[in-house]
C-alpha cells in the first residue's frame, strides 16, 4: 500500500481518539504511527470500536520513543507538528507526498523537544472566546484532508 501522508500519534492517552484517527488512516490509505508509550492498550475496546473493522486496511506502525521514530521513518520527507502554541498555519505550507504530521499527547501536546526537531503548524481558531484546542482526531482530520487536497492538485 503507499502511503500519501503519514500520521504520527506521540504518547496518545485517549482510545478513542487514535481509533477514529486510524479509521481515518485507513479510509485514506495514510499510515499510522505510534509512538509509545501510548494511554492504552492496543487491545482496549474503546479503540477498537472507534475503528471498527477498519483495521485490516490500516498500515499501523509502533515505536519505542521520539529517536527511534525518527530513525526508522527516515527519507526525503517534511515534518510538520501540529501545535496551538505556532503561529504558522497549516494552510501555509506546500504538502508533498510522502510527508510527515505529527500530533502530541491530548492533554500536552508535543514537547518543546520535538517542536524544535520539526515546523511547528497550527489550525486557527478564533481568538474571542476561551477555548484552547481542538479536539486530537478533529484536528488531524483537518489537516490531514487539506494535505491531501494539495496532493491531488499536483
Amino acid at each position: 500500500m503507499s502511503n500519501p501522508i503519514h500520521i504520527v500519534l506521540v504518547e496518545p492517552e485517549i482510545p478513542p481518539n487514535t481509533g477514529n484517527i486510524a479509521r481515518l488512516c485507513a479510509c485514506t490509505g495514510c499510515a499510522l504511527h505510534l509512538v509509545h508509550p501510548l494511554g492504552f492498550s492496543l487491545d482496549d475496546r474503546y479503540l477498537k470500536r472507534a475503528g471498527l473493522d477498519y483495521w485490516q486496511y490500516l498500515d499501523v506502525f509502533e515505536y519505542d520513543n521520539w529517536d527511534d521514530l525518527r530513525l526508522r521513518l527516515n527519507g526525503e520527507r517534511n515534518w510538520f507538528g501540529m501545535s496551538s502554541k505556532a503561529s504558522k498555519s497549516f494552510w501555509d505550507v506546500r504538502y508533498k507526498a510522502g510527508d510527515v504530521l505529527v500530533f502530541g499527547p491530548e492533554t500536552r501536546g508535543l514537547s518543546q523537544r520535538i517542536l524544535a526537531d520539526i515546523t511547528p503548524l497550527t489550525v486557527p481558531m478564533r481568538q474571542d472566546a476561551p477555548v484552547r484546542s481542538l479536539n486530537l482526531s478533529t484536528a488531524c482530520g483537518i489537516t490531514l484532508f487539506e494535505a491531501l487536497r494539495q496532493l491531488k492538485e499536483q
